[in-house]
């Protein structure tokens, strides 16, 4: 992208109303310009792939494939794209795993003075943004949370939500002997041998985005 090419945005929501919202405040920059709209995850995958934006902007807690799933998937094919995660959360959980799933950018949507133009600007200059409300989480120091891996972070989440290792391996596209494994070295990793001491754990500790 040139100086001169305005910054290419598509916008990812599920609620048409915040993507209308987020057009307008975003086209009222003369440097920005909105190439393309979805409603979920899979569509923003599909539009990012096709329309290869500077930057998406996407919600994090979408139905189905949600904006933490979509962005590791557009980070494989796509990893020069920049990648603004808009959530109502504020809680470190949410901040790390976003950026380990390929966030260059964190907002919280429930404040009244979100600068989303500016946030769009930093994002394709390659400047790391994160809202003024949350704190920067351990991962930007490169370290991983109580030891534990992206991947064995997404498995943990899956057995706090009380799914099977057969569940958790269709959702990640693993084999159940894989997510077995990952259950296992969790296990170890952070000295606990029970499930429900392990979900404890997670909750106590903040490892787990909680419903």
């Amino acid at each position: 992208m040139s100086a001169n090419e305005p910054i290419r945005t598509l916008l990812v929501d599920d609620h048409a109303l915040v993507r209308r919202g987020f057009r307008l405040i975003l086209e009222d920059a003369s440097d920005i310009t909105v190439v393309g709209e979805a409603d979920s995850g899979d569509e923003g995958v599909r539009l990012a792939r096709e329309l290869l934006p500077a930057v998406v902007v996407m919600d994090c807690a979408m139905p189905g494939t949600d904006g933490l799933t979509a962005a590791r998937m557009i980070r494989e094919f796509a990893p020069g794209i920049g990648i603004l995660m808009l959530s109502m959360h504020a809680e470190d959980t949410w901040v790390r795993q976003a950026l380990e799933a390929g966030a260059n950018g964190y907002l919280l949507k429930n404040v009244l003075d979100l600068d989303l133009v500016a946030a769009v600007r930093n994002v394709a200059a390659g400047e790391l943004t994160l809202d003024p409300q949350v704190s920067r989480p351990e991962v930007l120091r490169g370290e991983r949370a109580d030891g534990l891996s992206a991947r064995e972070l997404e498995v943990l989440q899956h057995i706090v939500e009380g799914k099977s290792n057969r569940e958790c391996a269709e959702e990640l596209g693993l084999s159940v002997n894989t997510v077995a494994v990952h259950r296992a070295n969790i296990m170890e990793t952070v000295g606990v041998h029970k499930t429900a001491q392990l979900v404890v754990y997670a909750i106590r500790h903040g490892l787990v985005r909680l419903p």
